[in-house]
C-alpha cells in the first residue's frame, strides 16, 4: 500500500501543550538513544541549558516545554521521533501520534534514519491501531443506521444545541423519593439541589459522569439519544472514541448471563466476527474508560430493576458473565469502568432506580412552549396547503385543551395527525376533541382511514374493521398484563400484523436475539396507543366483568420507591378507561360492540366507571399525586357532577411532583366546577412556565401557593400576565423559588390590578437591595397595600386591605385611609441608599411604621433618617435596630428628642447596637381625639430608654447635658445595665437641672450600695423628687413633680445594708423634711441594724410610715420596734409579724397623737420576751389598740400581760386571734375585764369557737360580765363590746334574779349553731330586757330551736330589730316562730329571708303584721311555700304597714292579682325609701306577659318621693317599662341605688333613662347589666356621669357597646373620682386599652372586671402602666380574654409596685401558668 499524507485538523502546538504530561511520563521511561534523537532537534544554545539539568525528569520537561513554543514543523518532527522510537506508548496517545506523524493506519513505513536496536519496529503497532480504527468506523456506521431508522417520520430537524433540558447536580433522594424534587437556586440554600438549563448537546461535552435523562412518554428521549449518536458519528464529540447505544426493549430479550464484552459485541459485533479485533477494542475499553460512552435508552421499558450496588459482588474479571441487571447496575453505579460516560433515559417515576455515584446528575427534557407547538405544527402541515396549515396552527395554539396536550412533543404530533384527520373529513360541523382519550379515538379513525388509501365509504371505520380492532385491543391488553411491548411473529396472525402495519397502528422492528441472530417483531406505534386499545377492550368486552373493570381503576401515585414493582407502561390505562366513560365516546363504543340494543350496556359500563370515581372523590385520605390523577380522570370523563364532587374539598395540596399542562388543565376543569373557593397548593411542584397561562381558568381558586417550584424571572413574567385575568385571587405564595429582582418586580406590578388580593408571600428568593427599593416604589403606588415586610431573602410579605372604609385604631378618626407599614430588615441598606429609600417611601400616602432593623446605616445613615423620614407626616415608628449605631449615635438621638417636636420616644439597648426604635407623635391624630386637650406642644410626653448598656461617665455627662435642654415632659429609662459610682455621680450633678424630668427608671440596674445611697441623696438635692424607689437589680425609679414636692417616698429594698450603711442613710434622710414613707424591706438589717435605725428614728421627719419587712429579725428586733412607740413621739402604730409573712411596719402621724396601736403576729414570744413586752407596754400610756395573733402565748406570760392590759385604762380595743386560747382562759380574760369599768371592744378568734362550744361560752360571758353591750359571733370569732359603769360591782350581788344586763345587741352569723345548741342561752337572753337587736343567720332550726325563740322573744319587750334567716325549719316549726314574733309598738324591722312559710305560716305572719303598726322594714326575700290565695293575703297584710320605709321581696312567687294588690298598696306607702323586687316570679296571664301588668306596677311608683334604692332585676320591662319608669326618676333626687339588670332595655330607652338619672345627684350604685345597650347609651352615659359625683359602683356587663361605645366610656371614666367598682364583662369590644388607661383618673377604684372581651396583650401592657397608679385597687378580673404568657408577664412585673392588689383573675387565657415569671400568688388561674 502507498503511504498517504494526513494533515492534523487541529493546532499541533496546542495538542503538545494538551498532552504535555503524558509525553513527559512516556519519555522518562525511554532509553538514552530515544532522548538523543530528540535532543538533536534542539538548537545548540538552548540544548546546553537543558542538558545542564541533572534530573532526567527536569530535562525531559524542559524539552517538552521547548517544543510547546516552537514552530509547527519542529513540533511535527519531534512527535514523529516520539512515535517511531518510543516503546509502550499508551493507545490513546499512539492514536493521536500516528495521525500527527503524517501516516494513515495500515501503510508501509520506510525511514532513512539510523535504526536503534532497542527501538521496536513501527510495524508492530499497526495491527492494534488498525483494529480500533476499523471498529470505530463500523460502529459509527451502525449508529448512523439506527438514527436513520428512528428519524424516518421526524417532521423537523433536531438541533441538539437548541434543545434544552433542566440539569440538576444532586443524587436522587432515598426512601420514599419524590419523583421530581423542588428546584430552587436562590442563595444556594444548604441541602437543596441546584437546577439550570443546558442544551442536550452539552450532556456529552463533559465525560466521565453518569447522566439520567428524564422525560415523560412522548417527550422525545429516544429520538434525542439517537441524534446524539448521529452527532458523535459525525465527529461532534472528539473526546469520546467509542459510543454504544443500547435499547432496553432489546435487552428484554436476553435471559442469560453475559459479560460486558459479550453484551457489546452482541449488538455491535466486530467485522466478520474478528476475535482479534474484538480483543483489541475491549482492551482499549478497559484501558481507556474515559474515552467510552454507553447510552441505555428506555429504562422505563425494561422489565426488571437494576440491582442495588450494595448487593453487587466485587467484579475483578471483566470477562465474567453476569445477570443483565447486575451488569448494567455496575456500569451505572461506576463499580467498574468508573471513568466511562453513561447516559440513561427513563421516565421521571423510574429515577429512583438510578443509584447515585460521583458525578451523577439528572436532567429533564423540556416540553414544547407555545412557540414550539406553533413551529412544529407549521412544519407538519408545511406541504399540506397554506389554508389547512393556517387553520390547524390557529386551532392548536388558541384552543386551551389542545394546546395543553401539545406541550409533550409526542402528543403534539398526535394532535397534528388528529387535526389533519378532522379537517379532511366530510361535514362542516367540526367537533373538536376535549380530552386525550377523544384525541386517541380520532387517531384510531385516522389510522383506519389509511387502509383504503383514504377512500371513505358509507360505513363507519369502527364498524368496518370491528373484528380487527377487537383482536388488536385484546392483544394490547394481553401485552399490558404481561409487560410485553415487543411482540413476536407468533403472537398475532399474519393478517392482523398486516392490518396493523398498513394502518400504522403497529410498527415492524428488527430484533437481535441473545444468540446473536437477527429477526423481526412488531410493537404498537407507541406505548400510549397500546394502553388506549387495552382500555377500549376493557370497555367493550363482555368477558370483562364489572369487578375486573373496577380493579383497573386504582389511582396511580407519582411518588415512587425502590420497592415499587416495575412497570414498562405509562400507567395511563385508567385514564383512557375514564375517557371512554365520557358521553362523547358512547357512540364509538356502541359501534365497536355492533349488536342490537347494546346502548344500555355501554351506558351501564360508563356509569360504573363514573361511580368508582365518585367514590374516590369522597375520600379525604388521597395524597397530592392521586388527587391529580383523579382530576385527570374527571377531565377525561368531562362529567360536571364528578368534577363538582372532587372540587368540594377546600384545599388541593399537591407537593413535589411534576405538573404538566394536561394536569393543570384537569385541575382547572375540576376547580371551576366547585361550589366554593378553594386553595391550590402546588408547593415544590415543577411546572413549565407556559402552564401558568392556564391559571385564569381556575375560576374558584382564591389561594395560590407556589413555593419551591423553581420559578424564574421568565416564569414570573408569565405568572404576572396570567394573574391579570385572575381577579378572584386573595392569597399568593411564591416563596422559595428562583426569582430575581426582575421577576419579583413583575409580580409586584400586577398586584394593584387584583381587587381581592389580601396577602402575597415572596420570601426565599434572590432579591438585591436595589430590587427591594424598587419593590417599595411599586407598592407605594398601590393604595390597598397595608404592610410591606422584607427580611433579607428569607421573607418578603405583602398585605393588602380589601375594604377602604375601615378605621384603624390610634389614628385620625376622620381619616378613612388605612395606615401602611414598611419593614425592610437585613436588606443591606446603608447611608448611600437612604435618600433613595426616603423618596420611595414618600410615595405612600399614609405610612405609620418603617422598620429598617438589621441594616448598615451607622450613625451617618441614622442622621439622614432623622432628617428625612419624619417629614412624611403620619409616621409613628421608625425601627433602626442593629444598624451599627454606637453611643455617639445615642447622644445624637437624645439631642433630636429634645429638638424635634414630633419625636416623642427613643428606645435603645446595648449602647444603640441592638434595639433602637424611634416613636413619633402626629399632631393630626392628637387634634382629632379631643379627650385630652393639652397633649400637644410643650405638654407632649417624651421618653429616652437606654437598656442593657454600659454608660461610661463621659457619655453619662453628654447624655444628661443634651436632655437638660428638653422642654417637654420627659421620662428617662436606664434599665438592665451596670452603672458605676462615677456614672451615678455624673448623673446626680445634672439631675437637679432637668426641670422637665418626670421619671428616671433605673430598674434592674447593677448598682452598688453606695451608688444607691447617692441616688437617695436626690431627695435632699432636688425638691421636685416625689419618690425614690430602688430595688436591687429589680424595679427601681425616681419620680418627679413639676414644682416642689409636698411629700416624698423613699424605698430601698433588697440591698445588704450593714450598720455603717444604715447610719449613712439616716444622715442623708435627716436632710429630707418632706419624707412621708420609708421602705427598707429585705435589706438583711437583722436585730442590730433595726436597733441602729430605731435610735435614729426620732431625728427623721417621716410623716406616714416605715417598713422594715423581711430583715430577718428575731423577737429581740421585734421588741426594738415596739419600743419605738416610747422613744419616738410621732409613732402611732407598730405592726410586727415574724411568721411566713414577715412584716414590720411603723406608722406615724404628722400632728397630735391621739392613741397608738400595737399588732404582733406569729412572734412566738417566750416568757422573757413577754415580760419585756409588758414592761414596754406599761411605759406607753396612750396605747389604744392591742392585737396579738398566732403567737402561741404561754399561760404564765399571758396572765401577766392581761393584768397589765387591765391596768392600762387607755386601751379600748383588744384583738386576740388564733393564739391557742382555751375556753377557761377566755372566761378568765372576760372576768378580768369586768373589774375595769370602761368601754372596751374585745375580739377573740379561735378555730374551735363554733356550735355548742361558742353558745356555752357566750352564756358564761353573759353571766360573768354585766357590762356587755354587744355580742356578735361570726364563724369562729367573738366580738364583745363592754360599756363603762361607775356603780360598784357589789350593787348586783345577791340580786341576780332581778338583774337586767345592759346587752342591746346579740348576733350569731354562720357559726355552725343548731337549734339544740341554744338551750344554755335561754335564761341569759331572757334577762336581757334592754336587748334591741337579735340576729340569727344561717341557723339550722329544729323543734328545739323553735321552742328557744318562742321562749325568748316574748321577754324582749324592747326588741326593735329581728333577723331570722333560718334554714331547715319544718312548717309547724315555722308556724311556732311566727306565733312568737314581737307584737309591740317599738318593733321596727323584720327579716325572714329563705323561710318556707307555708300557708299556715303566711297566715300567722299576716296577722302578726297587723300588730306592729310602726314596722319600717321587712325582708321576705326567697320566702316560699304559700298558695296564690295566701300570697295575696300576705301582701294585703304587708301593705297595711303604712310606716314601711324598706320592702325586700326578691325571688318570691305571686300571681297577677297579688302584684295588683301590691301595686295598689304602694300608693299608701308614702314613706317607702328602699324597694327590692329582684327576680319576682309571677304566675302570669297573657295580659301580664304583654306588659300591661308590669306597666301598672311601675305606674304605682308615682307616689314615691323619697326613694333611695330601687332594684328591679330580671323583670324584662323592656323599653315601654323603661319609659314609664323614666317619668318618675327625675323626682327621686335622693336616689342612691338603681338596679335594672336583665330588663331588655335598648339604646333608645337607655338614652332616656340615663338622661333622667342626671337629676339624681347623690346616686352611688348603678347596675344596668344584661341589657341591649349600645354605642348611643355609652355616649349618653359619658355626658351624665360628670353630674353624678358620688357614683361608686357601675355595672354595665353583657351589653354590646362595641369599640366606639368603649371609647365613649373612656371619656366618662375620666370624671368618676368616687368610682370603686366597675364591671365591664362581655361588652362587645376587644379593644379596652382606652378604658384601662382611663382608670388612672379613678383614684378610688377597688374592683374592676374586664372579663370575656377577647382582649389581647395590648390591654395587658396598658394595665401594667396604670396599675401602680391605682393605689386602692384590690381585684382585677381578666378572665376569658386573649392575653398570652408575655402579656401576663408584663402585668406580673408591675405587681411589686401594687401592694393593694389582692387578686388578678387570668383564667381562660392562653397563658403558661408554670412560667417562672408568674409565681406571684395574686395571679389566679383557676375558675374560682
Amino acid at each position: 500500500m502507498r503511504m498517504e499524507r494526513v494533515d492534523w485538523p487541529g493546532d499541533i502546538l496546542s495538542l503538545v501543550a494538551q498532552e504535555a504530561s503524558a509525553l513527559v511520563e512516556l519519555l522518562c521511561e525511554q532509553n538514552s538513544g530515544v532522548l538523543d534523537r530528540i535532543f538533536a532537534l534542539v538548537e545548540p544554545k538552548t540544548l546546553d541549558h537543558r542538558q545542564s539539568l541533572t534530573n532526567t525528569r527536569d530535562r525531559v520537561s524542559a524539552i517538552v516545554d521547548y517544543f510547546k513554543s516552537s514552530d509547527r514543523n519542529s513540533c511535527r518532527r519531534f512527535l514523529t521521533i516520539v512515535y517511531q522510537y518510543s516503546e509502550n506508548i499508551p493507545l490513546l496517545l499512539e492514536t493521536t501520534l500516528v495521525s500527527i506523524a503524517g501516516y494513515t493506519p495500515g501503510t508501509n513505513f520506510n525511514h532513512t534514519c539510523e535504526t536503534v536496536e532497542s527501538s521496536p519496529s513501527p510495524y508492530v503497532k499497526r495491527p492494534r491501531l488498525d483494529h480500533l480504527q476499523s471498529y470505530m468506523d463500523a460502529l459509527k456506521s451502525m449508529v448512523l443506521q439506527k438514527y436513520e431508522s428512528v428519524a424516518q417520520a421526524v417532521v423537523k430537524d433536531i438541533r441538539l444545541e437548541d434543545t434544552w433540558v433542566y440539569l440538576r447536580h444532586r443524587n436522587p433522594p432515598r426512601g420514599k423519593d419524590r419523583t421530581i424534587q423542588p428546584q430552587a437556586s436562590l442563595d444556594n440554600h444548604e441541602g437543596e439541589e441546584s437546577e439550570h438549563k443546558v442544551s442536550v448537546e452539552s450532556l456529552l461535552k463533559t465525560t466521565s459522569r453518569v447522566v439520567t435523562l428524564l422525560g415523560q412518554a412522548g417527550s422525545g428521549k429516544t429520538l434525542l439519544v439517537h441524534c446524539l449518536g448521529r452527532d458523535w458519528a459525525e465527529g461532534s464529540f472528539p473526546s469520546i472514541h467509542l459510543l454504544f447505544l443500547l435499547e432496553f426493549r432489546q435487552l428484554n430479550l436476553i435471559s442469560r448471563d453475559l459479560s460486558l464484552k459479550e453484551l457489546l459485541f452482541l449488538f455491535y459485533p466486530a467485522g466478520d466476527d474478528d476475535e482479534e479485533q474484538s480483543d483489541a477494542v475491549f482492551e482499549f475499553i478497559l484501558s481507556n474508560p474515559e474515552k467510552v460512552c454507553f447510552i441505555f435508552d428506555g429504562y422505563d421499558e425494561f422489565r426488571a430493576k437494576l440491582t442495588h450496588p450494595e448487593k453487587l459482588e466485587s467484579i475483578n474479571d471483566p470477562n465474567k458473565p453476569l445477570p443483565l441487571t447486575d451488569l448494567l447496575s455496575g456500569l451505572c453505579s461506576r463499580r467498574f469502568l468508573p471513568d466511562c460516560t453513561v447516559l440513561v433515559t427513563c421516565r421521571p417515576r423510574d429515577v429512583t432506580d438510578m443509584f447515585g455515584s460521583p458525578g451523577f446528575i439528572t436532567c429533564e427534557l423540556q416540553g414544547f412552549d407555545r412557540l414550539g407547538v406553533k413551529e412544529y405544527a407549521e412544519q407538519y402541515f408545511h406541504k399540506k396547503g397554506d389554508e389547512l396549515k393556517k387553520k390547524a396552527v390557529n386551532l392548536l395554539t388558541n384552543n386551551r385543551h389542545l394546546l395543553s396536550m401539545s406541550h409533550v412533543p409526542g402528543l403534539c404530533h398526535i394532535c397534528c395527525v388528529c387535526m389533519e384527520h378532522l379537517f379532511s373529513s366530510d361535514g362542516t360541523d367540526l367537533q373538536l376533541p376535549t380530552s386525550l382519550t377523544q384525541i386517541y379515538m380520532q387517531i384510531l379513525l385516522a389510522f383506519l382511514k389509511r387502509i383504503n388509501g383514504g377512500v371513505v365509504s358509507g360505513t363507519s371505520p369502527l364498524q368496518r374493521y370491528r373484528s380487527k380492532i377487537v383482536e388488536m385491543s385484546q392483544l394490547a391488553l394481553k401485552g399490558l398484563e404481561e409487560s410485553t411491548i415487543v411482540f413476536m411473529d407468533t403472537d398475532a396472525s399474519p393478517e392482523l400484523q398486516e392490518f396493523g402495519v398498513k394502518s400504522g397502528i403497529l410498527s415492524c422492528v428488527k430484533l437481535t436475539r441473545e444468540d446473536g441472530s437477527s429477526g423481526y417483531g412488531f410493537t404498537f406505534m407507541h406505548l400510549t396507543m397500546q394502553e388506549f386499545l387495552a382500555a377500549l377492550h376493557l370497555m367493550t368486552s363482555q368477558n370483562i366483568t364489572e369487578s375486573q373493570l373496577k380493579k383497573k381503576l386504582n389511582l396511580k401515585t407519582r411518588w415512587t420507591t425502590k420497592i415499587d414493582p416495575k412497570s414498562v407502561f405509562t400507567d395511563s390505562l385508567h385514564v383512557y378507561v375514564c375517557g371512554l366513560a365520557a358521553e362523547a365516546c358512547k357512540s364509538s363504543l356502541v359501534q365497536l360492540k355492533g349488536t342490537e340494543g347494546i346502548t344500555a350496556w355501554v351506558q351501564k359500563r360508563q356509569a360504573t366507571v363514573r361511580n368508582v370515581l365518585l367514590g374516590f372523590a369522597g375520600s379525604t385520605s388521597q395524597t397530592g399525586p392521586k388527587i391529580v390523577e383523579l382530576c385527570r380522570c374527571a377531565h377525561e370523563t368531562q362529567d360536571a357532577k364528578l368534577a363538582r364532587a372532587i372540587g368540594s374539598r377546600p384545599q388541593f395540596e399537591l407537593r413535589n411532583i411534576r405538573l404538566n399542562a394536561v394536569d393543570m388543565d384537569s385541575l382547572a376543569f375540576v376547580t371551576a366546577a366547585a361550589d366554593q373557593n378553594v386553595c391550590l397548593d402546588i408547593g415544590g411542584c415543577s411546572i413549565d412556565p407556559d402552564c401558568l397561562e392556564i391559571l385564569p381558568s381556575f375560576k374558584n381558586v382564591d389561594h395560590l401557593i407556589f413555593i419551591s417550584g423553581g420559578l424564574t424571572d421568565v416564569g414570573a413574567a408569565k405568572l404576572a400576565r396570567a394573574l391579570k385575568d385572575c381577579p378572584h385571587i386573595t392569597h399568593l405564595n411564591v416563596s422559595d423559588n428562583s426569582l430575581n429582582d426582575e421577576g419579583i418586580t413583575e409580580i409586584a406590578e400586577t398586584l394593584c390590578r387584583l381587587p381581592n388580593i389580601v396577602s402575597v408571600l415572596m420570601g426565599k428568593n434572590s432579591i438585591s437591595t436595589d430590587g427591594i427599593l424598587t419593590l417599595v416604589e411599586r407598592m407605594s403606588a398601590c393604595n390597598s397595600v397595608q404592610k410591606v415586610h422584607v427580611e433579607a431573602n428569607k421573607d418578603i410579605s405583602l398585605f393588602f386591605s380589601q375594604s377602604s372604609d375601615k378605621v384603624c385604631e390610634n389614628t385620625d378618626l376622620n381619616n378613612t385611609e388605612e395606615p401602611k407599614n414598611v419593614m425592610l430588615k437585613q436588606c443591606n441598606i446603608n447611608v448611600s441608599n437612604v435618600i433613595s429609600l426616603c423618596n420611595k417611601l414618600g410615595g405612600f400616602s399614609y405610612i405609620t411604621l418603617v422598620d429598617l432593623s438589621n441594616n448598615s446605616l451607622g450613625n451617618k445613615g441614622l442622621k439622614k433618617i432623622l432628617d428625612l423620614l419624619p417629614k412624611l407626616g403620619m409616621i409613628q415608628e421608625i425601627n433602626v435596630s442593629e444598624n451599627g449605631v454606637d453611643m455617639d449615635g445615642v447622644v445624637m438621638l437624645a439631642s433630636a428628642l429634645c429638638n424635634q417636636k414630633n419625636l416623642r420616644k427613643v428606645d435603645a439597648s446595648e449602647n444603640g447596637k441592638k434595639k433602637l426604635v424611634l416613636w413619633f407623635d402626629t399632631s393630626r391624630r392628637h387634634n382629632s381625639r379631643q379627650l385630652t386637650p393639652n397633649v400637644t406642644g410643650i405638654h407632649l410626653h417624651k421618653k429616652l430608654s437606654l437598656t442593657r448598656s454600659d454608660i461610661k461617665p463621659v457619655y453619662m455627662t453628654k447624655l444628661c447635658k443634651q436632655l437638660v435642654k428638653c422642654e417637654n415632659l420627659l421620662d428617662i429609662e436606664f434599665s438592665h445595665l451596670k452603672l458605676s459610682n462615677e456614672s451615678v455621680e455624673k448623673l446626680m450633678l445634672i439631675l437637679p437641672e432637668m426641670s422637665s424630668l418626670q421619671l428616671l427608671n433605673l430598674s434592674h440596674v447593677d448598682l452598688s450600695t453606695n451608688g444607691a445611697l447617692l441616688l437617695i441623696r436626690s431627695l435632699a438635692d432636688c425638691q421636685r423628687v416625689t419618690a425614690v424607689e430602688l430595688r436591687h437589680q429589680a424595679e427601681a425609679f425616681i419620680k418627679f413633680v413639676p414644682e416642689k414636692a409636698e411629700a416624698a417616698i423613699c424605698k430601698l429594698t433588697e440591698y445588704k445594708l450593714c450598720k455603717s450603711n444604715v447610719e449613712k442613710l439616716s444622715r442623708i434622710l435627716e436632710n429630707c423634711p418632706r419624707l412621708s414613707e420609708l421602705d427598707l424591706s429585705h435589706n438583711l438589717l437583722h436585730d442590730e441594724g433595726v436597733k441602729c435605725f430605731v435610735d435614729y428614728l426620732p431625728k427623721l421627719k417621716i410623716s406616714s410610715s416605715v417598713s422594715l419587712t423581711g430583715n430577718q429579725i428575731t423577737q429581740v428586733g421585734a421588741l426594738h420596734l415596739v419600743n419605738s412607740m416610747n422613744t419616738c413621739e410621732k409613732v402611732v402604730a407598730v405592726e410586727v409579724s415574724l411568721g411566713v409573712e414577715d412584716q414590720s411596719l411603723i406608722k406615724f402621724v404628722q400632728e397630735h397623737v391621739n392613741g397608738k396601736t400595737l399588732r404582733l403576729r406569729e412572734c412566738s414570744f417566750e416568757v422573757i420576751h413577754l415580760k419585756k413586752l409588758v414592761e414596754i407596754v406599761n411605759r406607753c400610756p396612750r396605747l389604744l389598740t392591742l392585737e396579738l395573733s398566732s403567737n402561741s402565748l404561754h399561760s404564765q406570760g399571758l396572765f401577766s400581760l392581761l393584768d397589765s392590759l387591765v391596768e392600762l385604762s387607755t386601751i379600748q380595743t383588744v384583738k386576740l386571734r388564733s393564739n391557742g386560747l382555751s375556753s377557761e382562759q377566755i372566761e378568765y380574760f372576760v372576768k378580768k375585764l369586768s373589774s375595769c369599768h370602761q368601754h372596751r371592744d374585745t375580739r377573740i378568734e379561735e378555730p374551735w369557737l363554733t356550735g355548742n362550744a361558742v353558745a356555752s361560752l357566750i352564756a358564761k360571758c353573759l353571766n360573768l360580765q354585766p357590762h356587755i353591750k354587744e355580742i356578735s359571733v361570726n364563724r369562729a370569732s367573738i366580738n364583745i363590746i363592754t360599756e363603762g359603769n361607775s356603780s360598784p360591782r357589789s350593787t348586783f350581788v345577791g340580786h341576780s334574779e332581778n338583774f337586767s344586763p345592759a346587752l342591746q345587741s346579740i348576733s350569731f352569723d354562720d357559726c355552725d349553731i343548731e337549734g339544740q345548741h341554744l338551750a344554755p342561752l335561754t335564761l341569759p337572753i331572757q334577762k336581757c330586757h334592754a336587748l334591741q337587736d337579735l340576729r340569727f343567720s344561717q341557723l339550722k332550726v329544729d323543734r328545739k330551736g323553735a321552742d328557744f325563740f318562742s321562749a325568748v322573744i316574748p321577754f324582749l319587750r324592747n326588741l326593735r330589730n329581728l333577723t331570722l334567716d333560718l334554714k331547715g325549719a319544718a312548717e309547724d316549726e315555722v308556724a311556732t316562730l311566727m306565733e312568737a314574733l314581737p307584737k309591740t309598738t317599738s318593733f321596727e324591722s323584720l327579716s325572714l329571708s329563705q323561710l318556707v312559710l307555708g300557708d299556715h305560716g303566711a297566715t300567722v305572719l299576716e296577722r302578726a303584721l297587723q300588730s306592729v303598726p310602726n314596722l319600717k322594714s321587712i325582708n321576705l326575700s326567697q320566702c316560699s311555700g304559700w298558695t296564690a290565695a295566701r300570697g295575696r293575703d300576705l301582701v294585703r297584710g304587708l301593705v297595711q304597714c303604712v310606716s314601711l320605709a324598706e320592702i325586700r321581696l326578691d325571688s318570691v312567687i305571686l300571681d297577677e292579682e297579688g302584684i295588683t294588690i301590691l301595686a295598689q298598696g304602694f300608693s299608701r306607702l308614702t314613706s317607702l325609701r328602699r324597694l327590692s323586687l329582684n327576680k319576682i316570679r309571677v304566675v302570669t296571664s297573657e295580659t301580664f306577659v304583654n306588659g300591661t301588668g308590669i306597666l301598672c306596677l311601675l305606674a304605682s311608683f308615682k307616689g314615691f318621693r323619697q326613694m333611695e334604692e330601687i332594684e328591679l332585676e330580671s323583670w324584662r320591662i323592656g323599653d315601654s317599662g323603661t319609659y314609664e319608669l323614666v317619668k318618675y326618676i327625675p323626682s327621686w333626687t335622693e336616689l342612691v341605688k338603681l338596679s335594672l339588670s336583665d330588663n331588655n332595655v335598648t339604646d333608645q330607652a337607655g338614652e332616656k333613662l340615663l338622661a333622667a338619672l342626671s337629676h339624681c345627684r347623690v346616686l352611688q350604685k348603678l347596675q344596668l347589666s344584661k341589657n341591649q345597650l349600645g354605642q348611643a347609651s355609652a355616649a349618653k352615659l359619658a355626658q351624665v356621669v360628670p353630674l353624678l359625683p358620688q357614683l361608686s359602683e357601675l355595672n354595665l356587663s353583657e351589653n354590646q357597646f362595641g369599640q366606639q361605645g368603649s371609647m365613649s366610656l373612656c371619656e366618662g371614666l375620666m370624671s368618676m373620682k368616687a368610682l370603686k367598682i366597675l364591671h365591664l364583662t362581655s361588652i362587645g369590644s376587644s379593644d379596652l386599652v382606652g378604658v384601662a388607661s382611663s382608670l388612672k383618673h379613678c383614684p378610688s377604684i377597688e374592683d374592676v372586671s374586664l372579663s370575656w372581651n377577647l382582649c389581647d396583650d395590648s390591654l395587658a401592657r396598658t394595665l401594667a402602666e396604670i396599675l401602680p397608679l391605682c393605689t386602692k385597687l384590690k381585684r382585677l378580673d381578666l378572665e376569658a380574654n386573649n392575653i398570652t404568657t408575655a402579656g401576663a408577664t408584663v402585668i406580673a412585673k408591675c405587681l411589686p409596685s401594687c401592694p393593694s392588689i389582692e387578686v388578678i383573675r387570668l383564667w381562660r387565657n392562653p397563658i403558661t401558668k408554670e412560667d417562672e415569671n408568674l409565681k406571684d400568688q395574686r395571679l389566679n388561674f383557676s375558675s374560682v
